[in-house]
């Protein structure tokens, strides 16, 4: 599972391949529409399997915290069970009960904390997938800019290019 770190240190790396795959090779000669059509298909699938990825992480987490509330409460309500148990008993137990009553205090103590940390965590996680969507978003349309520019300058090297032959042609 990567941390948040690497997956953002991934996604700068996908992001420079973009820039430097060749989309106009060294020569300045255009490349097929069939890579730049690949790399988009290439893109777009990649940042779907992220997409997936960042969904699945996000119910993992939600139902490992749903298991942990669920065995919380039914702790609480052994303990419950075990306290309405101890009650019942004689004098000669009053000893033991009031040593589980203070470990169930020392529980519930403990509880309202973690509960506390869980929801501080689950919003913390929620607003890194409000920026990593944002970011994402704006790769999306940095991409999509750089395919334009791309496609621009090559027309422009084109109609040079024709220009110069004409010139060429005239000077005959």
């Amino acid at each position: 599972m990567a941390t948040p770190k690497q997956m953002w240190e991934q996604q700068q790396l996908q992001v420079q391949l973009v820039k430097n795959s060749g989309i106009v090779s060294y020569n300045g000669s255009p490349v097929a529409d069939d890579k730049e059509e690949e790399m988009s298909r290439s893109a777009l699938a990649l940042f779907r399997a992220k997409e997936e990825e960042i969904e699945r992480k996000k119910l993992e987490v939600k139902d490992k915290v749903q298991a942990q509330l669920g065995r919380v409460e039914e702790a609480t309500k052994r303990l419950s069970e075990i306290q309405e148990e101890l009650e019942t008993l004689i004098d000669p137990m009053r000893k033991e009960v009031a040593i589980i009553r203070k470990r169930i205090d020392i529980i519930n103590k403990e509880l309202k904390p973690l509960g506390q940390s869980c929801q501080r965590k689950e919003k913390e996680y929620k607003e890194a997938l409000e920026a990593l969507n944002e970011k994402s978003r704006e790769k999306s349309q940095l991409v999509s800019k750089l395919m334009e520019l791309v496609g621009e300058s090559e027309r422009m090297r084109i109609k040079k290019l024709e220009e110069l032959n004409k010139h060429v042609e005239n000077l005959r």
